[in-house]
């Protein structure tokens, strides 16, 4: 046998147990590691202007979100087939509702994502839900906010700023608290 051979036997089983090693290490931060289970998730947007959005509602009427500054506005990336999208929307309904009898009520708008108009309404007949859809047919709106997957809900603050992200199913309450708290801190 050649020297070769021979170090290559005593080093196999040297490497052999480090990567084991490495592999339990690895496995076992996986196992001991605390979900992350915040209600919010971060974003380069957060603080900056939001995105332009210039589009059309699904009544056809034009959509320009720079002409809503000086309301709070809510986004709801939302697709009919989504499971979580349907899961949260009866508490996207109670809080519609709720922020309509406010003194200085909040602007929710789904925005329409990889769906058809047919689909889209057909949903909202059969589910409620008296607020504007937008649409994203080229998915413009979804990749500058840098929406990862619906449902996803944004707030844009009065001045036009993006507050907060809700990366998602809402549960219930949620957003009412975080607008709370988000008019509280930038003004209502």
């Amino acid at each position: 046998m050649s020297a070769t051979g021979s170090s290559r036997k005593r080093v196999a089983p040297i490497i052999a147990s480090v990567v084991g090693a490495l592999l339990v290490g690895f496995l076992w931060v996986l196992v001991t590691a605390k979900p992350n289970t915040a209600d919010d998730a971060d974003s380069p947007l957060l603080g900056q202007p939001a995105p332009s959005v210039v589009t059309t509602t699904l009544n056809e009427e034009d959509f320009v979100l720079a002409r809503r500054k000086g309301s709070w506005v809510i986004f709801n990336f939302f697709n009919s087939t989504c499971v979580p999208c349907v899961a949260e929307h009866a508490e996207l309904v109670a809080f519609n509702e709720r922020e309509s009898t406010a003194a200085n009520p909040a602007e929710l708008y789904t925005v329409i994502n990889d769906d058809n108009d047919d689909s889209v309404r057909a949903f909202f007949s059969k589910n409620g839900g008296e607020w504007q859809k937008i649409r994203d047919t080229d998915g413009a709106i979804s990749v500058a906010f840098g929406v990862a997957k619906v449902p996803e809900t944004w707030v844009i603050d009065p001045n036009g700023y993006v507050r907060l992200r809700i990366a998602g199913q809402l549960t219930p309450g949620l957003l009412d608290d975080q607008l709370a708290l988000l008019k509280k801190q930038f003004g209502s």
